[in-house]
């Protein structure tokens, strides 16, 4: 898709030119806004974050990601704050520490997190940065990404001081960034048939951003727009037509949205050659998913590695929906935004998305209309149905286990009642060494048994795009929504299960009806997870004030605790989870909910 549009590249391509240093846009924010931006500098630390390689080595030593990561972050948040707060007062006032911040990131050994510190993926990291070999990971991109926005915004006034800082900033991105991408191949950057993910978007817009807020030559220019169309043609192929992300909803704002800042720039630079993309129907389709996934407040349908709590959509998710022709996000997306209690993003790190929602606060404050109620939906790419009535809000799950940031979950249900979680999913801890090794799956949220999912004589569900669902089928009209599935095909040999088939019957404004159907040579318990503590009847799970589910099929019920101490899963969660298992009595286990 992209590749195909190089034919149409002008002889120059253009400068991106945001608005960024317009004084008008910047006085004419809304006043409550622009306050907030205030405050921001107002609360930044008066010392900057030091950062030691003993902070760096935790991760190949203990495996600890948060430390270093912790620290590294918050010199970011901070120089963003300072940005933005200059930004609104326009007077110098903030320049002093500003450069103080950006050279502050000159001086670091690399910009590459210690997690990332490797030249091959899947292979083990480096302990420390090599400073003449940089690696361009995630963070690597956005920092290159952010010292060009603040060179943007603020070269002037750093040249005032001296030009050696402007000088020393360049170096920097030139060597670590713009050198490597055009010299080295990284796993992310695509190659054939490889698979990738939300890495791909996300380091190629950053890349983008830089290479075009600078005034590199038109050959480096030219070499980096190419890279990067192959780029994200390879993002592409890996998804569906329906634009659903298999990594789920929190990777939507990773993935889908940075495909959208990649065109933007792109099309920015050289519109007769990208701009006519916005119209393509997968392009459309992936802006769209996340309003699909949404329940109530900042909650939404999570799988993978996500969040049930996924934040609040905003300037991005809006222009967006602007360029593609989508009213279905762009109203999504304003009302989210004035519903946002921190609608400014102080957390995010990402200078250029702070700079879009300024940028976009005056339009997003004045649009008026409510927030849209998605249709009920299919993304037969990862097997997944969203349904919704005026009470209850389903997602069933087929699909496989091959997913990017995968849980072994195929099959497995998340019922919200009134916006009010019911049967969740559990989501993903914070991220360690072990997330993302060979080890992954002895993290027990990681499991089919911490889904809602049978086990058989406690064998649980298999990694790997193999282990998946077959001979699904989906039926959608205005009154009902439906989905069947076989599971058997999820588990591995020594489950012995000869059919696992389940039936979801959701009838709109009566309830729900899910049907497990069982042959196997072990015995057969399926698990249910609650965000309350549930009270259990022979024949019925009762959760106070939610609802409940009426049981015909089963053995004695049990339940157990799993206390929530991990600060990623507390961010959605109280500080208890409870497991409900149900033991299947025969070979027909049916749940009522109405």
């Amino acid at each position: 898709m992209f590749r195909e549009r190089l034919k149409a590249l002008p002889a120059a391509l253009g400068d991106f030119t945001p608005p960024w240093r317009d004084r008008e846009r910047w006085t004419s924010l809304p006043a409550d806004f622009a306050a907030r931006l205030t405050r921001g500098v107002q609360e930044c630390p008066a010392t900057w974050p030091v950062m030691t390689a003993s902070d760096y080595l935790a991760f190949t030593k203990r495996g600890d990601r948060v430390g270093f990561e912790a620290l590294y972050m918050q010199r970011r948040r901070m120089l963003n704050a300072l940005a933005l707060g200059e930004c609104v007062e326009g007077n110098g006032r903030y320049i002093t520490r500003i450069i103080d911040g950006a050279l502050l990131l000159a001086e670091e050994s690399g910009w590459q997190l210690p997690a990332h510190n490797t030249y091959i993926r899947d292979t083990p990291v480096l302990p420390l940065p090599d400073p003449k070999r940089p690696v361009v990971d995630l963070f690597a991109a956005e920092t290159g990404a952010q010292l060009a926005a603040l060179l943007y915004l603020f070269e002037d006034r750093m040249n005032a001081v001296t030009p050696m800082i402007a000088e020393r900033l360049d170096d920097e991105i030139h060597h670590r960034i713009i050198t490597p991408y055009l010299t080295e191949h990284f796993w992310w950057m695509g190659n054939g048939d490889e698979p990738m993910n939300n890495w791909t978007a996300w380091c190629t817009q950053n890349v983008l951003l830089t290479v075009f807020l600078r005034p590199f030559d038109a050959k480096t220019r030219r070499a980096v727009v190419e890279k990067a169309a192959g780029s994200l043609d390879c993002f592409l192929k890996d998804y569906g037509e329906d634009g659903a992300c298999e990594e789920g909803v929190l990777y939507y704002r990773h993935a889908g949205l940075c495909l959208f800042n990649a065109l933007n720039i792109l099309a920015d630079v050289a519109p007769d050659a990208f701009a006519p993309l916005w119209k393509e129907d997968k392009i459309r389709n992936i802006a769209e998913f996340i309003p699909y996934m949404h329940v109530a407040g900042d909650r939404y349908f999570n799988f993978a590695d996500s969040s049930a709590r996924a934040g609040f959509c905003g300037a991005r998710e809006y222009l967006f929906g602007k360029a593609v022709g989508s009213d279905l996000l762009a109203d999504f997306a304003a009302a989210d935004w004035r519903a946002d209690p921190a609608p400014d993003q102080p957390d995010e790190i990402n200078l250029f998305y702070r700079l879009q929602g300024a940028m976009s606060a005056a339009e997003l404050a004045s649009q008026g209309r409510p927030r849209p109620v998605p249709d009920d939906h299919f993304f037969p790419s990862i097997g997944l149905m969203v349904a919704r009535d005026g009470q209850y809000a389903l997602a069933v799950k087929a699909g496989d286990n091959g997913d990017s940031h995968n849980h072994n979950d195929t099959g497995s249900f998340t019922l919200y009642r009134n916006g009010k979680p019911f049967v969740v999913d559990v989501g993903v801890e914070s991220y360690t060494a072990k997330t993302f090794s060979a080890r992954r799956y002895e993290i027990w949220t990681m499991q089919s048994a911490w889904h809602n999912l049978p086990t058989f004589g406690g064998v649980m569900q298999k990694d790997g795009a193999t282990f998946a669902a077959s001979d699904v089928a989906v039926a959608l009209t205005p009154e009902a929504a439906s989905i069947s599935m076989e599971l058997a095909g999820a588990y591995p040999a020594e489950a012995e299960v000869e059919t696992y088939r389940r039936a979801v019957v959701f009838i709109k404004g009566k309830g729900i009806e899910i049907t497990d159907s069982f042959s196997g040579k072990k015995p057969a318990t399926l698990s249910l997870m609650f965000a309350e503590m549930p009270a259990l009847e022979p024949d019925r799970i009762v959760v106070e004030g939610t609802g409940a589910i009426a049981i015909d099929g089963a053995g004695p019920l049990t339940m157990e605790a799993a206390p929530i101490a991990d600060p990623r899963l507390r961010a959605a969660w109280p500080d208890t989870l409870y497991r409900v298992l149900i033991p299947l009595g025969g070979d027909t286990l049916r749940l009522t909910i109405n």
